[in-house]
């Protein structure tokens, strides 16, 4: 950044120059070498391409990660929820390196979700579940399946 700065800044200086320079202009207008079209020296120039390809490289890295850890939550709903497999994703975790897990605030919604089904198939999920009921409705439902099993029962049977 100081850098970029610096730069801005000599090319602000040059530009106050007296009037006297217009003719150097004319001929720094149309220099071959691209540090010079830049307002740099050679050393800069190199050193400001540097940056710029680390930068680049940087970014390349975190946006690869970020589709890993992508394709990693979507092959993770895809065993969830027994859907097929896509080789896409599987693809993207092995180019990315097999370290990518599932983000944090991610792994944290997982961990919610498992202890949610786990109390709910545990026998104290049940007993939950059975307060919510209506005995009502279960009454009548047993008793009206006694009597069919009952009729059936009687037309089968001659001794009943």
């Amino acid at each position: 950044m100081a850098f970029l700065m610096k730069s801005m800044l000599s090319n602000q200086v040059k530009n106050l120059g007296l009037g006297g320079g217009g003719e150097e202009n004319k001929e720094e207008s149309t220099p071959s070498d691209p540090a010079a079209a830049a307002g740099m020296t050679r050393e800069e120039y190199e050193e400001y391409q540097k940056q710029v390809v680390e930068e680049k490289m940087e970014r390349d890295a975190a946006f690869a990660q970020k589709k890993a850890e992508r394709a990693c939550l979507r092959v993770h709903l895809r065993e969830k929820y027994r859907l097929p497999k896509s080789e896409l994703d599987e693809n993207q975790i092995q180019m990315a390196g097999d370290d990518v897990g599932l983000p944090e605030d991610l792994q944290k919604m997982v961990a919610e979700d498992q202890v949610e089904e786990e109390d709910k198939d545990s026998i104290l999920g049940q007993l939950q579940n059975i307060q919510n009921m209506d005995m009502d409705a279960i009454k009548e439902k047993a008793q009206a399946t006694f009597t069919e099993m009952k009729q059936a029962a009687e037309q089968k049977c001659s001794l009943m």
